[in-house]
């Protein structure tokens, strides 16, 4: 069961990921996080009433609200990521970085790493440099005059947020039941309304974007409820493993739908990267 769960959080988190990356192509980043963020939110807060009794303690709300920060940012990175770069690099790229924070963490607090968990970090930074490569002779030659190619750097970035936002929803406890995702929503749309109202960025988005955006939140909404549900009950390294497992349905959305192509290279480097998510976290 807990792998069957995590296996759905990858395919929902993947969808969720294409559908964001799709209306910040139609919207400004800002709108599509808040847009999205709120829908998720809004069909919690419908669920919530049909759900047993819950015990909240302070510090769930505490990682709750670190969660929604993290997970915020890591969106807002990959949304745009996914809107200026392509969709099949940029994907890997995040679910490598993101695999790789729970490890950094552990080695950290003392734990002894494996030497499958060495390789598997190995193959992550050859997966990176494979991804990273542009698929016609034209890109490379635009690589070579302007060095990483689009959203390449965000979704760095967007890993290392999506990563803490992973850790922080696993060390709450199961009697908090999802009201550590009312936090996170909660502190995530606070956040990026305000970056709106400073940066004087409008929230407004025409009604293609908007059903886009709603449909992607409500997506990783539930995403984010299989995945805690998961994490707290099973082996943190396992979920996370099958969980960051979800650029394979974002690629094969792209290609389907947005018809991306992709080289030889890149074909490798996504496979390795696949790999070195399953290899670095097992």
């Amino acid at each position: 069961m807990i792998e069957i769960l995590a296996l759905a959080s990858a395919v929902l988190y993947g969808s969720a990921d294409f559908f964001g990356g799709l209306t910040a192509r139609r919207a400004n980043t800002i709108a599509t996080v808040v847009w999205s963020q709120a829908a998720g939110l809004v069909l919690l807060l419908l669920v919530l009433p049909f759900l047993p009794a819950t015990t909240v303690s302070s510090r769930d709300w505490t990682w709750g609200f670190v969660a929604g920060f993290s997970g915020g940012i890591g969106v807002a990175f990959l949304y745009r990521a996914l809107a200026v770069g392509t969709m099949a690099v940029v994907a890997p790229t995040t679910a490598v970085i993101a695999a790789m924070i729970p490890v950094l963490f552990a080695f950290v607090g003392g734990e002894r790493l494996r030497p499958l968990t060495f390789a598997g970090v190995a193959l992550a930074l050859v997966a990176i440099l494979l991804v990273s490569r542009p698929a016609s002779a034209e890109g490379q030659a635009n690589e070579a005059r302007k060095g990483l190619p689009p959203g390449f750097g965000l979704a760095l970035l967007s890993g290392i947020s999506v990563g803490i936002f992973f850790l922080s929803l696993a060390r709450t406890s199961m009697a908090a039941g999802m009201w550590p995702l009312v936090a996170a929503r909660i502190s995530s749309i606070g956040l990026f309304t305000v970056i709106a109202l400073v940066a004087k960025r409008t929230l407004r988005m025409s009604r293609p974007a908007a059903a886009t955006a709603t449909f992607g939140g409500a997506l990783d909404m539930a995403a984010n409820a299989v995945y805690m549900i998961a994490s707290r009950v099973g082996p943190l390294s396992i979920v996370v493993t099958l969980a960051s497992l979800y650029p394979a349905s974002t690629v094969l959305l792209a290609r389907w739908i947005l018809k991306e192509h992709l080289s030889w290279a890149q074909l490798a480097g996504l496979g390795c990267a696949l790999l070195a998510v399953v290899l670095i976290v097992s």
